[in-house]
Formats: structure tokens, C-alpha cells, sequence
């Protein structure tokens, strides 16, 4: 059954709030008006930027079976669909999409494969796709979080549905295809994740849980923070409880100063939701709770930008009540940039992503000349950056570099230490972990500049 999307329809209402402000006038630029051929409704996946300099993401519905599409798109906006999906392989797909160390995009299904269910799959660059493991139920079922891979190459994900009492499931799978479960959700511990995971610096695993938990205020709970080893051993971390938010939908990120960020759908000290930082050994603190004009309803990963800031979006609230853009600073600091108002997009669901070009790219899962959904780009000024693949490596490990107008680089170096390497492209260089590095930013010395890498590489 395809999953229904409900999109509330809020009362705007002029509530104070003084952790924010109101600033509109940042203008995203339309690239893409998706129209059911190209896809239909980008929902939960967030784009991802490959090495060859595309960008790419999938639609939940539409293209040429009406199950969803993958598609590619370059920094200006030229849209190419790759892929349409049918039922046996996979259909509905509804999570992020990850490019591993070895250069292929992974991805989930929300329905299809052999017992309808959903599916894991990896798809190429160039759009060949191969579906590497149909969930069953008993391992899971209905996985809309997308995919991350860790430090020891595997790739870990989560499940809505499915498990020993139906409310989701953790698991690994190798890049090949080797599949293992690694824990069941229990309603104590949570239940029904549509979040993916992050791979924090102590090595653990993070996520959300939509419902479950201890907390007796909501049925079912108000929702979970959890972490997990490679390995599979659980621990719960929080328990929502209305006042700190309630039904977290989105993905936690580790920003720079070491704490976790995430978003509740609702909840907090007006009902539309809040922003949240907790640091690593559970201590939660609130720094935004959304009051309509500001935003409602947040279910988007946060992104950290390269200037140090976290930048979000809503799929509710504003202006016109069909979302905004909103920055947020470490301190808490939270300011609209943008409402839009359904010509130019309506409801964005999709975390941004920052291009190595310095420029922000998200989606909307409805509006535009259609009511399908559009892409559009958002200029704030900030620099170019050089992105690694995978983002951790031991000595020797083979990292290939993702950036921009990378024709000419003359060095290379890990935290300070040379490495030898090869300019593949003009958006790659393919090099290794050289002896002696350790963990710091990557430098990358071109004609045009010296590029940082936007996050410390990790050496184990």
C-alpha cells in the first residue's frame, strides 16, 4: 500500500518566541519542476553529490512505472533521469541515497521486492542498479532512512515496520550484499524510525524513533534518541516527553562542536515542534521551538554549512503556510531565510545539501507549475569546499576527493602530511590515507585556491 502523505494546513498566528527573528529575503532559484515523467514527489531523500560532480536524489512516485525514480542533476539545474523503478526490484523510494568508498549509491525502497516489503539496492553513477536484499517482515520492513556507511565499511539502516513486534529494526549490510539484523525496537526502546543513523566520533551509532520510549504523555511514547555499536549493542539515550518535543522524524547530525542536533515534529512550548541539541552521553537541551511563522512541523536533517551553521527546512508554517528556510547558529540563534508559497515550491521535506561549489540544493515535495515538486538552489555567499570518500581511513585506505575545479592541484595532504594522488577529473582526485597522517582537515592545493575538506577525516 502506497504511504499516504499528509500535509497539515496551519493557522498562522503571530507567536513570540525570542530565540528567533524573522529575516526573509534569501531567494532560492527553481531548477527543476518535477512533472510525474521526470518523478513526482521528491519526499524524504535528500540529495547526495557523487564524485563526478552530479547531484543525486529519487522521487517517491512517478516516472515511467509511477514507483519513483532516480535521477542525476548538474550544479546548474539539467536534470537527467536515470532510473524508474518496478515492483520486484523495489518501489517508493523514500530515503537519502550514500555513495560508498567504492563509488556506487545505495539506497532503500519503501514497498516491492520479492515479498513487498521494501528493498536495499545499489545503483551506479551511470544509473545500472542491482537490488542486493528484499526485507521480509521478521528483518525488517518498509525502510525509509536511507542508508550511512561507517568506519569499517559496512552500510547500516533502519526500518519503519517489521522486527519481533513490528516496530522497526536496525541492520547492516555489506557494499556486496550481506545482510545481518542487528536489533528489533520493542516500544521501551522505541518504535517506527524513519530517521537514518550518523556515525558520531566516539564511534557509536545515533538515531531517532517516531513513537515509543518511556514516556507515558503520548500513546505509544512521544519518541526516542538512541545509540548502537557496529556491532549491534543497544543503549537508549532519551525519552521525549512534550515539553522537549515530541515524534522525531529527522536524522541527528554531529556538528563541530562535538554535540548531536535533531528536530521534533511537534511538541514543545507552541505544539509545531523544536530543535534540540544533546551531547553524546544523553544531556538534551531545547533551543528552538517553532511558533508557525518561523516554521512547523520540522522533519528534515539539519545541515552543517561551511560557514559553522545549521540550516534546516520546513514542510509547514511561514508566511504561506507551505514552509520555509530557516539558519540556526550553535548557540541557538534561529532565523527564517525564506517562506515559500507554493508557485515556487511547497513543503520540503528533503534535507539541503551543500555542493562543493559552496551553494545549498534542496526540494520541495509539492508545488510548482505541476503540484509535483520542484528542486531549487539557494546562494549564501559561502566558498567552495573539497568533500572525502569515504570520510575515514586507516593508512593506506584508498580516499577519493570530491570538488570543484580540481584540474591542476599541485598537493594533497592529510592534517599537514603529503600524499600522493591522482587529479581523476575535474570534480575527483583519487588518492590514500599516506603514513604518518592523522585525523584533520584534508588540503587540496588547486590554481584556483586552497580548498579545506568541510569535516575532519578521521584516521582510526
Amino acid at each position: 500500500m502506497i504511504r499516504t502523505k499528509v500535509i497539515e494546513t496551519l493557522t498562522l498566528a503571530i507567536v513570540s518566541l525570542a530565540a528567533s527573528t524573522i529575516a526573509y529575503g534569501q531567494i532560492p532559484v527553481t531548477l527543476v519542476n518535477f512533472d510525474i515523467a521526470n518523478g513526482d514527489f521528491p519526499y524524504f531523500g535528500s540529495l547526495v553529490q557523487a564524485t563526478n560532480g552530479y547531484l543525486y536524489g529519487a522521487t517517491y512516485e512517478g516516472g515511467a512505472n509511477s514507483y519513483g525514480t532516480i535521477f542525476k542533476m548538474t550544479p546548474a539545474g539539467a536534470l537527467t533521469t536515470l532510473h524508474s523503478f518496478g515492483v520486484t526490484e523495489g518501489i517508493l523510494p523514500d530515503g537519502p541515497m550514500v555513495q560508498a568508498g567504492n563509488g556506487d549509491l545505495y539506497g532503500t525502497t519503501w514497498e516491492g521486492g520479492t515479498d513487498g516489503y521494501g528493498t536495499i539496492f545499489k545503483i551506479t553513477p551511470g544509473g545500472v542498479l542491482t537490488t542486493l536484499h528484499s526485507f521480509d517482515s521478521t528483518d525488517g520492513a518498509n525502510a525509509s532512512s536511507g542508508l550511512i556507511q561507517a568506519t569499517n565499511g559496512y552500510l547500516y539502516g533502519t526500518t519503519y515496520y517489521g522486527g519481533t513486534i513490528n516496530c522497526g529494526t536496525i541492520f547492516r549490510i555489506t557494499p556486496a550484499g550481506v545482510f545481518t539484523s542487528l536489533h528489533s525496537f520493542d516500544l521501551t526502546d522505541g518504535c517506527h524510525t524513519y530517521a537514518g543513523l550518523v556515525q558520531a566520533t566516539n564511534g557509536y551509532l545515533y538515531g531517532t524513533t517516531y513513537q515509543g520510549g518511556t514516556s507515558s504523555v503520548c500513546p505509544d511514547g512521544c519518541g526516542t534518541i538512541f545509540k548502537i555499536t557496529p556491532a549491534g549493542v543497544f543503549t537508549s539515550v532519551h525519552s521525549f516527553d512534550e515539553k522537549d518535543g515530541t515524534y522525531p522524524y529527522a536524522a541527528l547530525i554531529q556538528a563541530t562542536d562535538g554535540n548531536l542536533y535533531g528536530s521534533t515534529t511537534s511538541g514543545g512550548a507552541f505544539g509545531y515542534g523544536t530543535i534540540f541539541q544533546i551531547t553524546p552521553a544523553g544531556a538534551l537541551t531545547t533551543l528552538v521551538a517553532f511558533a508557525v511563522l518561523d516554521g512547523a512541523d520540522p522533519q528534515a536533517s539539519l545541515l552543517q554549512a561551511t560557514d559553522g551553521n545549521l540550516y534546516g527546512t520546513t514542510p509547514s508554517g511561514g508566511t504561506s503556510g507551505n514552509g520555509t528556510i530557516f539558519e540556526l547558529t550553535l548557540a541557538g540563534v534561529m532565523t527564517s531565510l525564506f517562506s515559500f508559497d507554493g508557485t515556487d515550491g511547497s513543503s520540503p521535506f528533503y534535507a539541503l545539501v551543500e555542493d562543493t561549489n559552496g551553494t545549498l540544493y534542496g526540494t520541495t515535495n509539492l508545488g510548482g507549475t505541476t503540484n509535483d515538486g520542484t528542486l531549487f538552489s539557494l546562494s549564501l555567499g559561502l566558498g567552495p569546499f573539497i568533500a572525502a570518500r569515504p570520510a575515514s581511513g586507516a593508512v593506506g585506505a584508498a580516499v577519493k576527493i570530491l570538488g570543484t575545479h580540481l584540474t591542476g592541484a599541485t598537493s594533497v595532504t592529510f592534517n599537514g602530511t603529503a600524499a600522493a594522488f591522482t587529479v581523476a577529473s575535474g570534480s575527483e582526485i583519487t588518492t590514500t590515507v599516506p603514513t604518518g597522517a592523522t585525523t584533520g582537515n584534508i588540503q587540496v592545493v588547486t590554481p584556483h585556491g586552497t580548498l579545506l575538506s568541510n569535516v575532519a577525516f578521521r584516521v582510526p
